[in-house]
């Protein structure tokens, strides 16, 4: 993508945001479906998926919000939208459906929320933007599946409730890598600043 990526910076795209304090930390759709390949799963997922059990476990130890998402459809698919119609196999996720289950390496502690929606944005229809506006977040760290449908969704929304969304490269997935390397450019060019774990924590203050 050199070439697109000069045009992007001659027209002035990509200008960072940093990572302003407070931070929270959001993980998308890291369920039991999308980790298996034979359902919604593949490609990239399972790294990202390996990758973000440590982003978790820095953020409890920093002690900053944490929230999750799910897709959850009623038991009678009395909310099937047009979501489903594009993707039939989403009514299957429902509350007590394993498919829909968090995977166990990063399962919730109390106190950190659970959104359950059935479109791509964890914001849109959901209690997330209040929750973190509670709780004083200005960077929203984004972990989370798929990163060029879900993840990419939530940014988008994230930027226009006035949150700095920063992608942790490496703990997002995709079940196709050029969806994922292109949503990874996307978002960096005008809705987010990408960096690895690695960077995080390079640019955390000192303990």
């Amino acid at each position: 993508m050199h070439d697109e990526s000069q045009v992007y910076q001659r027209q002035g795209f990509g200008a960072g945001l940093g990572v302003e304090p407070p931070l929270g930390l959001l993980i998308i759709d890291f369920v039991n479906g999308f980790a298996d390949p034979a359902t919604f799963g593949g490609g990239n997922i399972p790294q990202a998926i390996a990758r973000t059990i440590g982003l978790l476990a820095l953020a409890r130890k920093q002690d900053w919000p944490v929230a999750h998402s799910r897709i959850v459809y009623a038991d009678d698919d009395s909310d099937a939208n047009v979501f489903s119609l594009k993707v039939p196999g989403m009514l299957e996720l429902k509350e007590h459906s394993p498919q829909s289950a968090i995977v166990d390496e990063l399962a919730p502690r109390a106190g950190e929320l659970v959104v359950r929606k059935n479109v791509p944005s964890a914001f849109f229809g959901t209690t997330l933007s209040p929750w973190l506006a509670q709780r004083g977040v200005r960077t929203l760290l984004v972990a989370g599946c798929v990163t060029s449908g879900c993840v990419r969704a939530s940014v988008v929304d994230a930027m226009c409730w006035g949150l700095r969304p920063v992608v942790i490269a490496d703990c997002v997935g995709d079940r196709a890598i050029g969806p994922h390397d292109a949503s990874l450019f996307d978002m960096r060019q005008k809705y987010a600043d990408v960096i690895t774990l690695d960077e995080l924590r390079a640019r955390l203050p000192v303990a």
